[in-house]
């Protein structure tokens, strides 16, 4: 079971902001506060491995910058064409004002 990772204090992520944090020195997340509420993706691509998180954030969407394919952040499902598989999404909690998250893929 993997640990979970500190993301930011809670104040740090405003609405329509995101931060990336490496939960296990393989795998980046990107946790987003869409209108007050927190979700975590793998920060990547399904259609050419690209950073996600190097494209903009459109409300609950994110844009690869490589071919214009859109995942929801809520859910991690792909949107549009040239992807066609979801990224990994992850749990996220907040404890004492802190934002955690962490891979629970391989528990």
């Amino acid at each position: 079971m993997s640990d979970w990772t500190p993301v930011c204090r809670a104040e740090e992520l405003p609405p329509g902001s995101f931060r990336v944090v490496d939960v296990d020195e393989e795998t980046e997340v990107a946790v987003f506060n869409v209108e007050g509420k927190y979700y975590a993706i793998e920060d990547l691509c399904t259609h050419e491995e690209e950073k996600l998180t190097d494209g903009p954030l459109e409300g609950c969407e994110i844009v690869c910058p490589r071919h214009g394919a859109r995942f929801d952040v809520r859910t991690g499902q792909a949107l549009t064409p040239p992807a066609f598989e979801p990224t990994a999404t992850f749990p996220v909690k907040v404890e004492d004002g802190i934002i955690w998250t962490r891979d629970d893929r391989w528990d």
